[in-house]
């Protein structure tokens, strides 16, 4: 897994590395089951406090996204990741049923509104 951190983004490097790791949980770059590193170790790699780390695995232990065992480690969640992923589908319809308003204010067809989605969706290279 290969964090990128921006020191010119807006958002904060927690939230960076946090969304970096749900983006890897959802393309499947990292499996449930998987362990993740200790919190000092990433912290090291990331060139960031241990606390910046600490907050990262708090906030995804609390949304259910990875689990730790004192004296083991700290492990992508092997329960919830269905209904993280639903939710997220549920995001994206909200945001569609607002994107069809605004098309069909516009003007805009089902047909036209198809056809912009499609040209989109392949040149972001997703098929």
């Amino acid at each position: 897994m290969k964090i990128l951190i921006s020191n010119t983004s807006d958002n904060p490097l927690y939230q960076q590395i946090k969304e970096q790791i749900k983006d890897a949980i959802f393309n499947g770059e990292i499996s449930e089951g998987d362990p993740l590193p200790s919190i000092r170790n990433f912290a090291h790699d990331l060139k960031v406090s241990v606390l910046t780390i600490r907050r990262v695995y708090d906030e995804l232990e609390e949304e259910g996204f990875i689990t730790r065992q004192v004296g083991i480690g700290t492990f992508v969640s092997t329960g919830n990741l269905e209904l993280i992923r639903d939710s997220k589908r549920h995001l994206v319809e909200q945001i569609m049923e607002e994107l069809i308003q605004t098309a069909k204010t516009l003007k805009i067809t089902k047909e036209e509104l198809n056809e912009m989605m499609n040209i989109l969706y392949e040149e972001d290279g997703h098929e």
